[in-house]
């Protein structure tokens, strides 16, 4: 593999990402859902709905941008894990879906930088989505509160960015579970199985941090409980399973 052979084929996928219906879709419901439901469900807690303000937690008490940040935050965490799961789980299975994978092995570029450009792809993708969340919370918390964020807000603000973006790179091992699976539903399949497993370490709540698809969570709603080790340790998940995913493309065979 040499830097032309992958520029070449990050460019191809990057035209496949473009014209892809699955990858705008999933972008633009993350964006939307979560800003809606970061106005809306302030605005309802703030009008004393008290079941809804118990739900999100102390910070709904507050109102204004900290409750805004709580629920974009909070929903970010679990249906960006899912969203980026689906278009990941498209950019590699589609490949074996749609029968496509048999060219794949007549092209002059190495099975393993096809899967290290789609994966480069994706997380371009996942963080310009990321950009675009970000600010679409910016624009309805200024619409909400209708005040513009202090030092705080911009540094909940920045969580959130980064947040969504860890949560891109998170989503890798469903590149993994594509290739061994063959197709869309095994890597969905495991995407699910990930949430609800995140879910139950978070509700345990013991060692929450050191548990990779929790953390960054952990640290956007409450940066003080994750350490930088924590943080670290779960940048190490994305590459565990890059690296399984281009040794399974290398591996792969068109009789299995």
């Amino acid at each position: 593999m040499n830097l032309s052979m992958l520029a070449t084929a990050v460019a191809v996928e990057g035209r496949k990402a473009a014209a892809s219906r699955v990858l705008t879709s999933s972008a633009i419901l993350l964006i939307v859902g979560v800003a809606a439901l970061a106005a809306a469900t302030t605005a309802a807690a703030g009008s004393g709905n008290e079941q809804l303000a118990a739900k999100l937690g102390p910070l709904a008490a507050t109102g204004g941008w900290p409750a805004v940040l709580n629920v974009a935050t909070q929903v970010t965490a679990a249906a960006g894990l899912l969203a980026y799961g689906v278009g990941l789980s498209w950019m590699f299975g589609r490949e074996f879906t749609d029968g496509t994978v048999t060219g794949l092995f007549g092209l002059p570029v190495t099975r393993p930088a096809l899967a290290l450009a789609k994966l480069v792809v994706f997380l371009l993708w996942g963080a310009a989505t990321a950009v675009a969340l970000t600010l679409a919370v910016g624009l309805v918390g200024f619409a909400v509160t209708g005040q513009l964020p202090q030092p705080g807000d911009v540094a909940g603000l920045g969580r959130l960015l980064a947040l969504a973006v860890m949560t891109a790179a998170l989503a890798v091992p469903a590149a993994w579970a594509a290739t061994l699976g063959r197709g869309l539903l095994p890597a969905i399949a495991t995407i699910v199985g990930l949430m609800a497993v995140t879910q139950i370490v978070v509700v345990a709540g013991a060692g929450g941090g050191w548990f990779p698809p929790a953390a960054p969570a952990l640290w956007a709603l409450l940066p003080a409980t994750v350490g930088g080790a924590e943080l670290l340790f779960a940048a190490f998940f994305p590459l565990l399973f890059g690296g399984l995913t281009l040794h399974a493309w290398h591996r792969l065979q068109l009789d299995r």
